[in-house]
């Protein structure tokens, strides 16, 4: 798993952040979290090619997360996109989608598909789940989990003779086998190795679902808007502030936390993460370009 924050910003962009997005990067999974404008700008500095995202995550419908879309659909006509882009979000995605199209000179192939909560895209290696969060408009938070696999306990297999062979295929697949007469059953001869666990909770509310959601997570990425003496005003608006963000991390006992998503008031986010660490000490915050190998 590999992560690029491509922009760390929240309503505005600054000199040094731009408006959020984020690339998560697994075998041939490309997926972009989010297109804020100027996206695809972005990509080009982190020398990344457009045409490999596969899939594209919507928190929301707030401009600030979408206003990428146009330019990054004209970037991916004009170099002559071959793949079909299958696009997540709320209900509304679709409309948006059909109107951004209007937008772009030449046509690509998309497939949209507005989600409810639970489990949206299963594939070989990973499980992709959402679940509604608390902002000013629906919002929702998602969670990317490579898929459990099951592992050769080699050191009771050699209780049998049995180091290298292809029968061990069918263990891995869960069944039992017989090998020079002797049954081995799967349960005793393999074992389950959890996969690594991404959240993504951007623009809500504190909220119980965000617990839900961020459980057990290896990396939590969670929006810090604003720092705790501004807790009213991210009240108004739906937001967190570092030490709420910290507070879910604690909660639901994930291993490490960043920060993204931060007002243009803060020219730096010391701030932010000092207020993080009193809750949850294994914080950092984000900044655009930072890339994260799991």
């Amino acid at each position: 798993m590999e992560i690029i924050f491509l922009g760390t910003s929240a309503m505005h962009p600054t000199k040094d952040r731009n408006l959020f997005s984020i690339l998560f990067k697994h075998n041939k999974e490309n997926i972009l979290i989010d297109c804020g404008e100027g996206t695809q700008r972005q990509l080009k500095i982190a020398d990344f090619s457009p045409t490999k995202i596969n899939r594209i995550l919507i928190t929301h419908l707030h401009g600030d997360h979408i206003n990428g879309l146009p330019g990054l659909f004209q970037n991916l006509y004009a170099n002559e996109y071959k793949k079909t882009l299958e696009i997540y979000g709320p209900k509304g995605t679709k409309t948006l989608i059909k109107n951004v199209l209007k937008l772009v000179l030449g046509k690509i192939k998309i497939k949209v598909n507005e989600i409810k909560s639970g489990t949206i895209i299963k594939t070989e290696d990973l499980i992709i789940k959402a679940i509604p969060l608390n902002h000013t408009i629906k919002s929702y938070g998602y969670s990317i989990e490579e898929t459990p696999k099951r592992k050769i306990n080699i050191n009771y297999t050699k209780k049998f003779g049995l180091t290298k062979h292809p029968l061990l295929k069918q263990l891995q697949k869960g069944k039992n086998i017989i090998y020079n007469n002797k049954k081995i059953l799967a349960s005793k001869a393999t074992y389950i190795l959890k996969g690594k666990k991404i959240t993504f909770i951007i623009d809500t509310a504190y909220c119980s679902n965000a617990i839900k959601l961020a459980k057990r997570s290896d990396i939590l990425i969670c929006e810090s808007t604003f720092a705790e003496d501004k807790k009213e005003k991210a009240n108004v608006y739906k937001h967190l502030t570092a030490r709420q963000a910290a507070t879910i991390a604690k909660k639901t006992k994930s291993k490490k936390l960043i920060l993204t998503h931060f007002s243009q008031r803060y020219k730096t986010t010391e701030l932010l993460q000092k207020e993080a660490k009193k809750i949850f000490k294994n914080t950092i915050c984000a900044k655009d370009f930072m890339k994260i190998k799991i």
